[in-house]
């Protein structure tokens, strides 16, 4: 033999170094199992067998055959690589292994029953917030009766809303919001929609307004001054009358109102007129001096809608909630129309 070749021989059966960690033998790397190959139902073969500890009692209990069950322990103990139950003189016993894994396995299927499990809802209990992006508008009008209604059914539930409406659609699909309530056509994939209420417009004028005294037609209506509430989005949620553009109005701006709080008590000091939705208008006069008149000329409808993104839809809770803001609305459509049977309207 070389010494070339004795030298490659001897460097080849040389037993390698043992890697040494702070002073110690470093423990040997452990090696997590491909869970796709593991059979979760031999969890629950696992579970009686320990329980048990009686192949055929254990087969009884899950509804198997004794074969079944015994070759169900086979292949645990592959799995395993630990035989889990031995035969003793009075019958079969855990290993250490086996001791362990009765521990911890009730914890780990109970775990994996309530992740599968459609859990049922109880409104009462139900402990979270819930955030709902809607304009001050609808505010006004839903929230009266949707909050009694929640502090009776879910006392524990906390619903924090927000007027700001920018980015309704993509806060909704991101999760920062949980639901929108306003005015949108048609939604985009990914989205539903419910529709609450639809409504018509009206016109607000403080009670001494000159118009009332005068003709109520669309020349006299064009000749006033009109404030617009800003809806603050692009995603159409919020609005309240921007089809102004379309009457023909006289060269004169509207002067645009950042809300509907201010709206109204600018409406009372000034010669100004707001076309805000029915509804709304009902209540504003109710509690200031206002005048509610039907407007000169027919205006499209104003729908109000519930929107939601899709991974939303199916969850138990919010669902709950949906038909409560829905059977809110119905209170609230309902109760306008009691409000409204005393409308003003122009001579």
């Amino acid at each position: 033999m070389s010494e070339l070749a004795f030298t490659r021989k001897t460097s080849m059966e040389r037993p390698q170094p043992a890697l040494i960690v702070g002073g110690r033998q470093a423990a040997p790397q452990r090696t997590m199992p491909n869970l796709a190959s593991v059979d979760l139902n031999l969890l629950v073969a696992l579970d009686a067998l320990l329980e048990h500890r009686n192949v055929t009692h254990a087969a009884q209990h899950v509804g198997q055959s004794q074969p079944a069950m015994s070759r169900a322990l086979s292949r645990l103990r592959g799995m395993f690589n630990d035989e889990i139950l031995v035969r003793t003189s009075t019958g079969l016993a855990p290993t250490p292994r086996g001791e362990r894994l009765a521990t911890a396995l009730p914890s780990v299927l109970e775990a994996i029953r309530e992740m599968v499990t459609t859990r049922s809802f109880a409104p009462g209990e139900w402990r979270s917030k819930a955030t709902m992006a809607m304009p001050d508008h609808q505010a006004l009008v839903l929230l009266p009766r949707l909050l009694p209604r929640l502090r009776e059914r879910a006392p524990l539930l906390d619903v924090v809303t927000d007027p700001l409406l920018a980015g309704a659609l993509r806060r909704l699909e991101l999760g920062e919001i949980d639901l929108a309530v306003g005015q949108i056509g048609d939604t985009p994939p990914g989205y539903f929609r419910r529709s609450l209420y639809s409504d018509r417009f009206a016109c607000l004028l403080r009670q001494d307004h000159p118009a009332l005294a005068q003709e109520w037609t669309i020349e006299s209506f064009s000749r006033l001054r009109h404030a617009v509430i800003a809806s603050g989005s692009e995603d159409g949620f919020g609005q309240v009358y921007d089809g102004l553009a379309k009457l023909n109005l006289p060269d004169r701006d509207p002067m645009l109102v950042p809300n509907m709080l201010t709206a109204p008590a600018m409406i009372a000091e000034t010669d100004l007129v707001l076309t805000v939705p029915h509804r709304v208008a009902t209540r504003i006069a109710a509690m200031m001096p206002l005048a509610v008149v039907e407007p000169p000329l027919e205006l499209p409808p104003y729908e109000v809608a519930l929107i939601w993104h899709e991974r939303r839809h199916r969850d138990p809770d919010h669902s709950w909630l949906r038909g409560e803001i829905a059977a809110a609305a119905l209170a609230a459509v309902q109760g306008s129309q009691a409000m409204g049977s005393g409308d003003a309207s122009a001579s």
